[in-house]
């Protein structure tokens, strides 16, 4: 059984940091691409970071994804955070299928 599983959100100020983990079991960790998404109340979905070092614009030079495969963990490290980096947080897995976590919440906020 596919299981994903964040932790590590949670409430932090601006310019904080915060570091997601994504614990995956049930399949082959070095099979799949490794992503992580984000949804903020009243958007849409969006890619944060995927595979080695692609990311979105609005994350470039503050976010970092990384991967342990020891671990069967992809990591998600958040530097100089800003109130719009505020959202649900999800992890994704995807090779011939698409596995979603449950999501993690980060609000950023003083």
């Amino acid at each position: 059984q596919v299981q994903l599983v964040e932790s590590g959100g949670g409430l932090v100020q601006p310019g904080g940091s915060l570091r997601l983990s994504c614990a995956f079991s049930g399949f082959t960790f070095s099979n799949y691409v490794m992503s992580w998404y984000r949804q903020a109340p009243g958007k849409e979905r969006e890619l944060v970071a995927s595979g080695r070092s692609t990311y979105a614009d609005s994350v470039k030079g503050r976010f970092t994804i990384s991967r342990d495969n020891a671990k069967n963990t992809v990591y998600l490290q958040m530097n100089n955070l800003k109130p719009e980096d505020t959202a649900v947080y999800y992890c994704n897995a995807r090779a011939a299928r698409v596995y979603w976590g449950q999501g993690t919440q980060v609000t950023v906020s003083s």
